[in-house]
C-alpha cells in the first residue's frame, strides 16, 4: 500500500500541471516490474526492456549514433564502471599533485628545459611542421582549431618563444596563471579588429577562429576575422586526447579547465603548421574573408580527419548552458 501511495504522488508530481496533461507522455520502464506503472496510463507511447535484452546491451559504436555527437559537457572521459571509477578516486590525490607540478613547469621554465621535463612526466607531444610556417616573422598572425585552454601555450612552445592569444571567456585565474600574455575580446567586431591589428603589430598573434572549444572530431564554423587583420596566416592543426578528465566545460569553473587536462596520467597533444596561406586568395582567384574562413576550416579538417559543421560558438552554449556564452 505504502508503494501504491508513492506511486500516486508521483502521478499527481509528474502531470499535475495541465501543459503536461495535454503534452504526448512516453514511458520507459522494465519488463515485467513496469509493466502496471499508474504513470504509464498517462503516456502516448510505452517502451518496456525485458532483462534478457538489458544482458544483450553493449556500447554503441560512434558511427552508428543515431545522430552525430558534436557538443557535451562534464567532466568525466571514460565510461563510469564501478572499477575504473574507483580507479578515479584512487588517482585523484597524486593526479592533483602531478598537475600543480606541471603547471608549475608551464609557468616558471623556460621552453628548452619545460618541454623534455613535461614529455618526462607523462605528457606526450607530437610535432608536424612545414618548411614555410618555420620561416614565419615574429609578428605572425597563427589561426587553429580550439581543443583546450593550452592550445597558445603548445604553439609558443613550439616556435620557442611566447606568443599572444585573444580570448573570449578565459577566467581571471587562468589569465593570472597563463605563461602567455592573454587578451580579450569584446564581440564589437570594429573593437576587436584594430586591437588585434595593434596586437599583431606588437608580435606573434594567435587566433581561434571557433570561439569555444570542441572535444570530439569535429570544427565549429569559423568567424573570418583573422582575415581581415592581416595579409597571410599559418594555419594550425590541433588534436588532443585525455583518458580520464575533460579540460573543457561550458560552467562557471572553467580556471579548473587546464587543472582537470593535466591531471590525466597521460595527456596527449598534436601540433601540425600547415603552409602560410594569403588571406585575400584560394587557389589564385581573389575570395572574401568568409571564402577564406571556411577554405581554412575545410583545410584543418582534412588534416585532422575532423568534420565541419556550421555551429557557432553561441550555439554551443544555448544547448549546454542555456546562455549565448557571454556570461
Amino acid at each position: 500500500m505504502e508503494k501504491d501511495g508513492e506511486d500516486r504522488v508521483a502521478s499527481k508530481l509528474l502531470l499535475g500541471r495541465e501543459e503536461a496533461r495535454e503534452a504526448d507522455v512516453i514511458g520507459f520502464g522494465g519488463y515485467p516490474n513496469s509493466v502496471h506503472h499508474p504513470l504509464f496510463s498517462h503516456c502516448k507511447e510505452v517502451y518496456l526492456v525485458s532483462e534478457k535484452d538489458k544482458r544483450k546491451w553493449s556500447v554503441l559504436p560512434r558511427t552508428e549514433y543515431p545522430k552525430p555527437l558534436i557538443f557535451h559537457d562534464g567532466r568525466i572521459a571514460f565510461r563510469p564502471t564501478p572499477i575504473s571509477t574507483l580507479c578515479m578516486f584512487l588517482w585523484m590525490p597524486l593526479a592533483f599533485l602531478l598537475a600543480i607540478a606541471r603547471a608549475a613547469v608551464f609557468i616558471f621554465l623556460p621552453y628548452i628545459f619545460s618541454v623534455p621535463l613535461l614529455g618526462f612526466m607523462g605528457m606526450h607531444s607530437r610535432v608536424i611542421t612545414s618548411p614555410r610556417s618555420h620561416q614565419a616573422a615574429r609578428r605572425q598572425l597563427y589561426i587553429s582549431n580550439h581543443r583546450t585552454l593550452l592550445d597558445p601555450l603548445y604553439i609558443s612552445a613550439v616556435l620557442g618563444h611566447h606568443v599572444t592569444a585573444t580570448t573570449y571567456s578565459v577566467s581571471r585565474i587562468s589569465e593570472m596563471l597563463s605563461p602567455v600574455r592573454t587578451v580579450r575580446l569584446t564581440r564589437n567586431r570594429e573593437q576587436d579588429k584594430g586591437l588585434m591589428k595593434k596586437l599583431l603589430h606588437e608580435g606573434a598573434l594567435v587566433v581561434c577562429p571557433e570561439g569555444t572549444t570542441c572535444r570530439e572530431p569535429y570544427l565549429i564554423r569559423f568567424s573570418p576575422l583573422f582575415a581581415e587583420v592581416s595579409e597571410d596566416v599559418v594555419p594550425v592543426a590541433l588534436e588532443s586526447r585525455v583518458s580520464m578528465f575533460y579540460g573543457t566545460s561550458t560552467s562557471k569553473l572553467k580556471f579548473l579547465d587546464p587543472l582537470c587536462f593535466l591531471m590525466n596520467p597521460f595527456p596527449r597533444y598534436a601540433v601540425e603548421f600547415m603552409e602560410k596561406v594569403a588571406t585575400g586568395w584560394i587557389g589564385g582567384n581573389k575570395c572574401s574573408s568568409c571564402e577564406i574562413a571556411n577554405h581554412l576550416q575545410g583545410e584543418i579538417g582534412k588534416r585532422l580527419g575532423f568534420e565541419c559543421t556550421s555551429f557557432t560558438r553561441r550555439d554551443k552554449y544555448l544547448m549546454l548552458a542555456s546562455n549565448d556564452g557571454s556570461l
